[in-house]
């Protein structure tokens, strides 16, 4: 795993939405940066395709894709293509979100091509057995999100602990090296605490962050969170 991705890590889930798109993009990710360099906690940012080359040209944090296609360069319009996010400063890459979802066998390809291109996979999974069939793929990252919490502020730790748990035993067994994050309903710095305290390594948050009054103020209250862990 890269220095910059040590844990206890958050990765903030651009989205598309309009408060992290553009101009709002690249601030966001750099009050993102500011957390990370007042708090020594790794951040990394999820932006759009289009966003990616302006918010790496102006941060130092980790800039992740949110989807690579399992394909090669080639004729397939309207796709993403693993080396272009590559040349574009990306570090890493989101596989499998639940608004994203791919086939396993397109999982272990994509995760195959972020090996190649030295970008750091984050696999997402729904539940603890699509997690353990995850791990046998290699991923450097998977992020549990129960799919019915995203977007409502309940967390999964809360609502759903057995999901943290049992997810984090099952994936141990197949894979003990890999990072493991909590997402969906993240929104205070007691559900990052709570997520740590499961025995997860970080968190994968979106909504929590983006749609936020101050997103700023947020990100320093999680980061604050994961130190006191």
């Amino acid at each position: 795993m890269h220095r910059k991705l040590q844990p206890p890590l958050i990765l903030v889930n651009f989205k598309t939405y309009l408060e992290a798109t553009g101009k709002q993009a690249i601030k966001l990710a750099k009050e993102a940066e500011k957390v990370h360099q007042e708090t020594k906690i790794s951040i990394g940012v999820c932006p759009q395709p289009a966003d990616i080359a302006p918010i790496a040209n102006a941060v130092e944090i980790p800039v992740f894709s949110q989807h690579i296609d399992p394909i090669k360069p080639g004729g397939h319009t309207g796709h993403v293509l693993a080396e272009s996010v590559k040349q574009s400063g990306a570090m890493g890459t989101l596989i499998n979100h639940s608004e994203k979802q791919l086939k396993l066998s397109d999982i272990d390809e994509a995760v195959k091509l972020a090996r190649e291109k030295e970008l750091v996979s984050c696999v997402c999974a729904n539940n603890p057995s699509i997690s353990a069939a995850v791990a046998t793929l290699q991923p450097d990252i998977i992020a549990v999100e129960p799919p019915e919490l995203i977007g409502t502020g309940i967390p999964v730790s809360k609502a759903k602990p057995e999901v943290v748990t049992d997810t984090v035993k099952l994936v141990r067994k197949v894979n003990p090296e890999v990072v493991i994050l909590c997402g969906a309903g993240i929104t205070r710095g007691e559900d990052v605490a709570a997520a740590l305290k499961l025995d997860m390594q970080g968190v994968l948050v979106a909504s929590g962050i983006v749609k936020a009054k101050n997103p700023y103020s947020v990100m320093l209250e999680f980061a604050n969170a994961a130190k006191k862990q």
